[in-house]
């Protein structure tokens, strides 16, 4: 009877088994043929050149790393690039985060504001840029109109090289915070209230309960909107293809490493240049992300 009763259990688990297979199959499938294929190809077509009319490539070794070393506008797309990031992941999960806190409050139309701060996140990038565009507009845009209002001058937003990639962040910065702040209120949500509770009996003001209960809490999501949101402000491009026009003079101190990997692969066709920008690029998401690894160790709080 025993034995009977393995064998049931013991094919239970393997039907188990495979149907957990079967369920996983199409997310793995398509995380090889969309993501892990294509970093090894891209790594190997960082050793070529690519010949006449994008046929014919030649294999050149290191050269294009030796080159990629020696360029001017990589380093300058990197520095780009993480400017960029540091202006925006900060900025973008502060704001985000105190959303979250505000609106997972008991307040009138919650609802309403929850929807609202997270449209831009379902919006189309083309149709947000062109707004974006328009606002930032030297001679009819709306913030120049209300700087004209104080009796300020004008502000070329994305023709100046000083203030064009801030603005380009500033865009950023708002497509992401209804996304940031879904995260974040399933976070908040999860915090049991007699917490909070405990800490009024005892005295502790809003601000004492947001640092010692809501962060320490909500850090694990803290983590997870961090480790993302660096890995995509590196892989910048749509805002600022579409922000930035190819005359624009401040193209060089706005263009990111993944910007200027489709300038030369795909509008110079050398994609055995661009695949080793994207190299490169590739190693500093992960070592940023090994480090993120490491430090969460000291302030992610998982009890």
């Amino acid at each position: 009877m025993a034995g009977k009763k393995k064998i049931a259990r013991t094919r239970q688990n393997r039907n188990e088994s495979i149907w957990g297979w079967i369920f996983f199959a199409p997310t793995l499938i398509g995380l090889l043929i969309l993501n892990i294929i294509p970093i090894f190809q891209t790594i190997y077509k960082s050793f070529f050149a690519t010949g006449a009319f994008g046929r014919g490539d030649q294999f050149v070794g290191l050269d294009n790393y030796i080159r990629m070393f020696s360029d001017s506008q990589v380093w300058q797309a990197l520095f780009n690039t993480f400017v960029y990031a540091i202006i925006e992941v900060p900025f973008s999960i502060i704001i985000s985060l105190i959303l979250a806190v505000l609106l997972n409050k008991k307040m009138k139309g919650r609802s309403i504001y929850r929807t609202i701060y997270f449209l831009p996140m379902v919006a189309a990038p083309a149709a947000v840029a062109m707004v974006w565009r328009w606002l930032y507009n030297s001679e009819f845009g709306l913030l120049n109109h209300l700087l004209k209002l104080v009796g300020l001058g004008p502000v070329n937003w994305i023709s100046n090289p000083n203030i064009a990639l801030v603005s380009v962040a500033i865009v950023g910065i708002w497509s992401v915070i209804g996304y940031n702040m879904v995260l974040f209120l399933s976070g908040l949500q999860e915090i049991p209230k007699d917490y909070y509770e405990a800490a009024s009996i005892d005295g502790a003001n809003a601000v004492r309960q947001f640092f010692s209960i809501t962060i320490p809490l909500i850090s694990p999501t803290m983590f997870f909107v961090t480790i993302t949101r660096v890995i995509a402000a590196l892989q910048v491009f749509d805002v600022i293809y579409m922000m930035i026009d190819t005359t624009n003079p401040a193209l060089p101190r706005t263009q990111s490493l993944v910007y200027l990997f489709y300038k030369y692969s795909f509008v110079e066709g050398n994609q055995g240049y661009g695949s080793a920008i994207v190299v490169l690029l590739l190693l500093i998401i992960m070592i940023i992300t090994v480090f993120q690894n490491f430090a969460q160790k000291k302030w992610v709080n998982y009890n």
